[in-house]
């Protein structure tokens, strides 16, 4: 298979220590990038790349196929729907956008042209997490019961991908969220992915308690999918990154499988199964140095190469995503205000 030549919307830190060099190592090519930061443009042109300020010049690249759109929130709608009017495979950072309305219309855009579209969300690429969803696909947990995660970080307010940028994640008009929008679609997306069903109910508390700026710092989310299956989220922007905070769980009748230190952008972690037999814990084995980046640069390409490979993706899976981030917001009650320093 040839490989892809792709574009990137949006040069910051996901998309420059991130999915540049996963477009590398997949065979593929980083044809050009385009970012209204001089200093991005800088640090593209540095690692050997065409930088453009405008997208209209990266539309213009003929070599360009797929575009990974990685700005802030609020300006995934733009390039997407200029993208998809010229025919491109567009791969758009989660969340889809920073508001409802703007998913929608991005949905609308690539059901009217056609165009190859996926959400990142590359934990349901993780090698460790395809190993889980297989033991439960197998019946190694018997009835799937409950599903609980934790995800979390530290991010303060002075945090910056590149020096003189601002922390556009704690601006509720640029980010539409916090914590909550942030972490926790990975989470509702990597449940869908491991359970074979999305969730149909949430509910949500959030909390603004650590960090002191205008989006939530924290949340905890409850689900429940068509079947019954329980799902718990614990997302967080005040979480100390010293102390265990990436663990995933999925209980059922017969077993446990734990998976710890898989959710993030780095290859590797940790997965059990634990009988409910007999307590035994074995380990799951599973490829612990591709990356999920890595994998999910290649089932893209695969899907813009072989027709048969885009069920895979679905815009409306995405935006079903999305609108329980909404549904969570909206009966989340307000946050408690930060502590004075």
């Amino acid at each position: 298979m040839a490989g892809i030549g792709w574009g990137i919307v949006g040069y910051g830190w996901v998309a420059r220590d991130f999915m540049a060099p996963a477009i590398a190592l997949g065979g593929d090519r980083l044809v050009a990038v385009c970012d209204a930061s001089p200093a991005s443009r800088a640090a593209a042109k540095a690692a050997g790349i065409r930088a453009h300020a405008d997208l209209d010049h990266l539309l213009a690249e003929p070599e360009v196929e797929a575009v990974y759109v990685a700005t802030p929130n609020h300006l995934h709608r733009g390039p997407l729907e200029a993208l998809a009017a010229a025919g491109k495979a567009v791969l758009c950072e989660k969340p889809m956008a920073a508001s409802l309305a703007d998913a929608e219309a991005m949905a609308a855009a690539v059901a009217r042209t056609g165009i190859l579209y996926g959400t990142a969300f590359d934990q349901r690429h993780h090698p460790g997490h395809r190993a889980m969803r297989d033991a439960i696909r197998e019946g190694r947990l018997g009835t799937v019961t409950a599903l609980r995660i934790v995800y979390a970080c530290w991010l303060d307010r002075a945090w910056t991908s590149l020096p003189g940028q601002a922390n556009w994640r704690i601006d509720p008009a640029q980010a539409g969220g916090g914590a909550l929008m942030d972490l926790a679609p990975h989470g509702l997306d990597l449940a869908e992915y491991l359970l074979g069903e999305s969730l149909v109910e949430i509910a949500a508390l959030t909390q603004a308690r650590a960090q002191g700026y205008a989006v939530d710092d924290g949340a905890l989310l409850i689900g429940r999918t068509e079947s019954g299956v329980l799902a718990n989220l614990h997302v967080a922007y005040n979480y100390p990154e010293a102390l265990p905070r990436r663990r995933l769980e999925v209980s059922g009748t017969a077993g446990l499988l734990t998976a710890e230190n898989t959710m993030g952008q780095e290859p590797g972690g940790r997965v059990t199964f634990t009988d409910g037999a007999t307590g035994r814990v074995a380990p799951l084995p599973f490829d612990d140095t591709a990356s999920p980046f890595l994998e999910q640069v290649r089932a893209f390409g695969r899907a813009l190469r072989d027709p048969a490979e885009r069920a895979a993706w679905s815009v409306s899976r995405d935006l079903h995503t999305m609108r329980l981030i909404a549904q969570a917001y909206a009966g989340s009650s307000p946050p408690a205000a930060a502590p004075a320093a």
